[in-house]
């Protein structure tokens, strides 16, 4: 089965998923990003996230003494916290929160390139 990538799903979004057919098909890696890609770019054009007009200023303001105060969110996602605690109990140094922190900003700034921009500044 195969599923829609979104960030709804929480860290699972992040993954590539890999259907029983890519696999009896030998789908490498790359082909599984480009695809997810895709998806990514239908739901772009869809959507028409942002435009210029819609930015305001004060929101993001807002937004940022939020995050200076509190950085964090949270995700419930059994698979993912599965594999990242796997991860953590076999591989030596491994931190699940800079893994998952690196595995959001780069899904959060391919879906929403625009709105990452606003927030550059950020670290």
């Amino acid at each position: 089965m195969v599923k829609k990538a979104g960030l709804g799903k929480g860290l699972d979004a992040l993954i590539p998923t890999i259907s029983e057919e890519d696999l009896k098909n030998e789908i490498s890696l790359e082909d599984i990003l480009n695809k997810n890609n895709d998806l990514k770019k239908d739901s772009e054009n869809q959507e028409n996230l942002i435009k210029k007009n819609d930015i305001d200023d004060e929101n993001i303001k807002e937004v940022i003494k939020i995050i200076e105060k509190n950085p964090r969110i949270t995700l419930w996602s059994s698979k993912s916290a599965a594999v990242l605690k796997y991860l953590r109990k076999t591989k030596p140094e491994f931190s699940i929160s800079k893994e998952a922190s690196m595995l959001m900003d780069k899904a959060i700034s391919n879906k929403y390139p625009e709105i990452w921009k606003l927030f550059e500044k950020i670290k």
